[in-house]
């Protein structure tokens, strides 16, 4: 499960966000790609734009879900853009 207190410096500010956990698999990318980018330097990926509307919140949730190592977080629980 991702830690907000070892979150990635690069994320907006706003709900979703990637720890250090990450493993740069590209996943979230492909999923989310308007949220999702990569730190080519780190080798990572971070929040790049929080979701807007209810569409854009589904495809980061789905990000999140499908992370294999669990390094997307987010601090609230259900939709509320």
């Amino acid at each position: 499960m991702a830690e907000l207190i070892r979150r990635y410096p690069d994320n907006v500010a706003g709900s979703f966000y990637v720890d250090d956990s990450c493993i740069d698999c590209n996943m979230c990318r492909v999923t989310a790609p308007h949220h999702f980018e990569r730190n080519d330097g780190g080798r990572y990926t971070y929040v790049k734009k929080q979701p807007e509307n209810e569409a854009e919140w589904a495809l980061s949730q789905q990000a999140l879900d499908e992370c294999p190592v669990n390094s997307i977080g987010c601090t609230v629980a259900a939709v509320g853009v």
